[in-house]
């Protein structure tokens, strides 16, 4: 039985008979509660049952608490008070309002400073706190935990996954100088699809029919961006696109995309354990994915030597293979698969190097979080034949800031028409030539 003579041996210290409590009293009894809790009952298995039995069983335990301890509470301050106890022992604590919110993106815990949040791409300060380390070392060990990782002074940083999917990155003491760090990413249940991105202006419907197009069509895609400015969202709205009879195999550092799509097999990689062994590499996924007959190898992000493994596969009969790369412009994105190729230790010259990138990557697909946190995809450029230089077929074109903070600008196609055109045509993918023209009048965003 959940209720057991354990309330009996709570602490009576601060005890105000027969009135009504504030809440810093409230939450005073509520760490007498959670801590007996804690020491009483396995909260692992308690996250098993269904939330209605848990509040049911915590309900129970606070009435006979309340009491045993001649407490009077109001109806709607006794739910809270449980509610409270339930999100301390066995949920996120503060965390969970934040985590209920479907509109919040990241989450930022910065030790016992105030929480902060993203909503629509901007970061705000909210007035949840931990009430000190120790509380917040504990939601990190209940993250953790059940993922057999662990964090202490030996492995001071971790990454780790709530069940919904939503990433975690936790830093500690010694590391840390201002407490446990948290850092939640999180995802929706259902992605965003492209048509989505068009409402959001995150891009016109021209750039989607274009990219959705090239997609089916097999060309090979690099989406560029900085953290934050919606790769993986953009990565996983594409792959939805590729036809239903072809086989698709993503991997990923962590787990985060979500395609639908009938024929798709996830791999991830690991760390290594405590013996510093049993490490898997994403070049080593990469490399085992070729021998599992795929059609497609869609890779989260390459950010090392994996991206030779992952250039290979689409210059051997993987076409159509899409990845994600952390840079600041096309430009900057070669630069970087440049250097992770070299990083792989194979001595190619750079010239080599180039004309392999240049005969492996036919679109690159720039986006970035504006100023006032709007995401867009600010340019979808093409590799040139013959060399290593880079033609935007569609850019954003800022022209003012709003009077409310707002970066004003419109879409364009910079006339060029790219060699893409005669693939997407032998696939039956039709782009008029009007979407290719440059834009006369600005449309606003």
């Amino acid at each position: 039985m959940f209720v057991s003579s354990a309330y009996t041996s709570m602490p009576s210290q601060g005890v105000v008979p027969r009135k009504q409590l504030d809440e810093n009293r409230l939450d005073h009894f509520a760490k007498i509660l959670k801590d007996q809790i804690v020491k009483e009952f396995n909260a692992q298995e308690l996250t098993q049952l269904p939330y209605a039995e848990v509040r049911d069983r915590f309900a129970s335990y606070v009435t006979q608490y309340l009491t045993k301890q001649q407490l009077v509470l109001s109806e709607q301050m006794k739910e809270a008070f449980i509610t409270k106890i339930i999100h301390e022992s066995v949920g996120y604590g503060p965390l969970e309002t934040l985590l209920k919110d479907d509109s919040i993106t990241e989450i930022i815990v910065n030790g016992t400073e105030p929480i902060y949040y993203e909503k629509n791409g901007v970061l705000h300060r909210s007035t949840l706190t931990f009430r000190n380390a120790e509380a917040l070392m504990h939601v990190i060990d209940r993250i953790v935990a059940p993922l057999g990782r662990r964090i202490d002074l030996h492995s001071p940083m971790v990454d780790a996954r709530l069940p919904d999917g939503s990433r975690v990155n936790a830093v500690i003491p010694p590391i840390s100088l201002h407490g446990p760090l948290l850092s939640i990413r999180k995802f929706r249940k259902e992605p965003i699809t492209i048509s989505e991105l068009v409402e959001r202006n995150a891009m016109i419907k021209p750039m989607a029919d274009l990219l959705t197009g090239l997609v089916q069509a097999k060309c090979n895609v690099l989406i560029s961006g900085g953290t934050g400015s919606g790769k993986t969202t953009l990565l996983n709205a594409l792959a939805c696109h590729i036809p239903e009879q072809e086989r698709l195999i993503t991997i990923e550092d962590m787990a985060e995309m979500r395609i639908t799509h009938p024929h798709v097999v996830s791999m991830e990689a690991r760390p290594p354990n405590l013996e510093g062994k049993g490490e898997i590499t994403i070049r080593h996924l990469v490399r085992n994915a070729l021998r599992m007959r795929p059609d497609r190898i869609i890779v989260g992000e390459v950010r090392g030597s994996e991206a030779f493994d992952m250039l290979q596969a689409m210059n051997t009969g993987h076409e159509g293979s899409l990845t994600t790369v952390h840079s600041n412009s096309p430009t900057d994105a070669i630069h970087r698969l440049e250097g992770m190729v070299m990083m792989s230790g194979l001595d190619f010259k750079m010239d080599l190097i180039r004309q392999y990138i240049r005969s492996s990557i036919d679109i690159i697909v720039q986006l970035t979080r504006l100023p006032d946190g709007q995401r867009k995809v600010i340019a979808i450029s093409e590799m040139m034949e013959k060399n290593a230089e880079i033609s935007d077929i569609y850019r954003f074109v800022q022209s003012g800031i709003s009077s409310d903070g707002k970066v004003e600008g419109y879409f364009t196609p910079t006339g060029y028409k790219p060699r893409a055109l005669e693939r997407l045509k032998a696939y039956g993918v039709s782009i008029p030539s009007l979407h290719l023209e440059p834009t006369t009048r600005e449309r606003s965003t």
